[in-house]
């Protein structure tokens, strides 16, 4: 694997800058140390166009290159937090908060953005501006969007702008990439059922919410199934079902459920929310209950620029050898798609071998990767705006 000489040589102290993020994990916008940390680091690393306080605690730093002739702008992106897991990963540096873990590799993707840095800030061997992007709550926060919101894109004047997120199950320091859906949306929604509470003894002389909740979860099973075109993708999920009551013998008056819709299509996902109103206030009231729908749209799917896609995959060729182009479009979300939709630029999977998968408490990042992470950022950089 053609990694850069001297990120090879850094390797374990962009290692070490890893492993002191995840035994000290942050969630959603409160990554206040988490970033202390990252702008220390930039400190030392001598880049003096620090930017805190983005997006509430996103961090934006930039590089100039030897020369700027044609004015180009390109922006990398890492995120910092967290998720709400109790570690059962085993390993020596293991979260020191508890309740809280990296479970999704975000440390070793600010790491890998942090080695990138340094790399840059040491040669500058491009011509061009690269600004570097740290951002809070990717899990659900939306830290992408407030990012946005507070003027990223235009305020640095980005014109392109890439991500990466590792990946179990695919070999260490692999690639992998496709252009156009990449991720899918992410909305919520929860249904409050109300029927009529009484003794579960006398059924008839109450209107039980959870039966009905019960028909309304079936209900939405159909929507993938007998509703959404087969060769389109969409996933409905119910995730919790629970009432006002905790015993053995009462029925409640109300029962709530909530759950998440993914979808890899614009229109899609609007038919998909129309259905879950349409199914749970329709069902509600076949069975004598009322169902409130709160439906939350969440993240937007991820869509990959195709030029940038190929400029994506170019530069890991050039770190990893052959790269896979075509990957299978993924239902999980991420909130890259919020940059994605506001400038063009695309996001890369990146091996992270076997083990567990993210959100799980046995997952481990493989710092192996973190060279090839390192090497496809400085690579996209150099190649994008070549040294004059």
């Amino acid at each position: 694997m053609p990694i850069k000489n001297r990120l090879a040589e850094t390797h374990a102290e962009i290692t070490g800058w890893r492993h002191h993020l995840h035994a000290h994990p942050e969630l959603d916008f409160a990554v206040h140390k988490t970033a202390a940390f990252v702008v220390e680091r930039l400190q030392d690393l001598g880049i003096d166009d620090i930017t805190t306080g983005i997006g509430k605690t996103g961090i934006v730093a930039v590089i100039k290159g030897r020369t700027d002739t044609k004015g180009r702008v390109i922006g990398l992106r890492a995120d910092m937090d967290a998720l709400p897991i109790s570690e059962a990963s085993g390993v020596a540096f293991s979260s020191t908060v508890p309740g809280v873990m990296h479970a999704c590799g975000h440390d070793g993707h600010t790491a890998i953005l942090l080695g990138a840095a340094q790399y840059l800030a040491e040669t500058r061997n491009f011509d061009g501006t690269a600004v570097l992007i740290f951002q809070p709550a990717e899990e659900g926060g939306g830290g992408g969007r407030e990012m946005v919101n507070d003027g990223l894109i235009d305020r640095w004047g980005i014109q392109e702008v890439y991500g990466l997120h590792n990946m179990p199950g695919l070999p260490t320091g692999q690639f992998a990439v496709r252009p156009g859906p990449l991720l899918a949306s992410a909305d919520e929604f929860e249904i409050t059922v109300t029927g009529k509470g009484g003794h579960a003894a006398a059924p008839h002389e109450a209107i039980d919410p959870n039966v009905t909740a019960a028909h309304i979860i079936l209900g939405l099973q159909s929507i993938t199934s007998r509703t959404v075109d087969p060769l389109a993708s969409a996933v409905v999920s119910v995730c919790a079902l629970h009432s006002d009551i905790d015993t053995h013998n009462i029925i409640p008056q109300v029962t709530r459920m909530t759950g998440t819709v993914r979808a890899l299509d614009s229109e899609v996902r609007e038919m998909v929310e129309q259905a879950v109103i349409r199914i749970a206030t329709a069902t509600a009231q076949a069975y004598d209950c009322v169902a409130e729908v709160d439906y939350t749209i969440g993240y937007p799917v991820t869509v990959n620029h195709a030029e940038h896609t190929e400029y994506a995959a170019e530069a890991a060729r050039a770190v990893a050898g052959d790269v896979i182009t075509d990957t299978p479009p993924i239902m999980a979300a991420e909130d890259f798609s919020f940059m994605l939709n506001a400038c063009p630029g695309a996001y890369i999977m990146l091996g992270n071998g076997d083990g567990p998968t993210v959100h799980h408490p046995a997952y481990r990042f493989d710092d192996d990767a973190i060279p090839a992470g390192c090497s496809w950022f400085v690579e996209l950089i150099e190649q994008r705006m070549p040294a004059q």
